[in-house]
């Protein structure tokens, strides 16, 4: 199973739309995971078209940015068990600081947390091996050094291949 994930996409104001390269592997995703700020509901009924076509799940939650309709579309933590990987999905985890510590007290039912808000590219695990990814932004990079993206296969009841992808 093939993901792709996304965080921080700030369409229209940081960008007009996603890269082609992020709509590409969009087209090769079975699961397309997304951690909020998106800033329209255009782009969410974009890429649920993509994915509905496809037969391919769009997991995603809303973010910090996002208003009242996106707010109530989408869920404040998005969760879904995948091959028996627990995932959930959630904009803010806070200081980066104790960040493993934290978010394996908060979500220990949960065996990947993907997350995003910083636009910092992080892949981590926590102590009772919680892993913590968060893919930047593919659209506003802000003080790094390329806008970024992740993907990840699942297989076997474990995720492989984290990827991280400069644009």
């Amino acid at each position: 199973m093939r993901l792709l994930i996304l965080a921080d996409t700030h369409v229209p104001t940081r960008a007009r739309d996603l890269p082609s390269e992020v709509w590409d592997q969009v087209n090769r995703a079975d699961v397309v995971i997304h951690a909020g700020d998106w800033m329209d509901p255009r782009l969410l009924d974009a890429l649920h078209d993509a994915t509905a076509q496809r037969s391919a799940l769009l997991l995603a939650c809303w973010g910090n940015n996002d208003g009242p309709e996106l707010r109530a579309r989408l869920p404040e933590v998005a969760r879904a068990t995948l091959d028996g990987v627990r995932l959930a999905v959630v904009h803010e985890t806070g200081a980066s600081a104790g960040r493993d510590k934290r978010m394996a007290a908060a979500y220990p039912d949960t065996d990947v947390l993907v997350f995003g808000h910083s636009h910092i590219p992080w892949d981590t695990a926590a102590p009772g091996g919680l892993r913590l990814l968060n893919p930047g932004s593919p659209t506003d990079r802000r003080r790094q050094p390329h806008c970024t993206y992740m993907t990840a296969t699942i297989a076997e009841s474990a995720v492989h291949e984290v990827e991280l992808h400069r644009l």
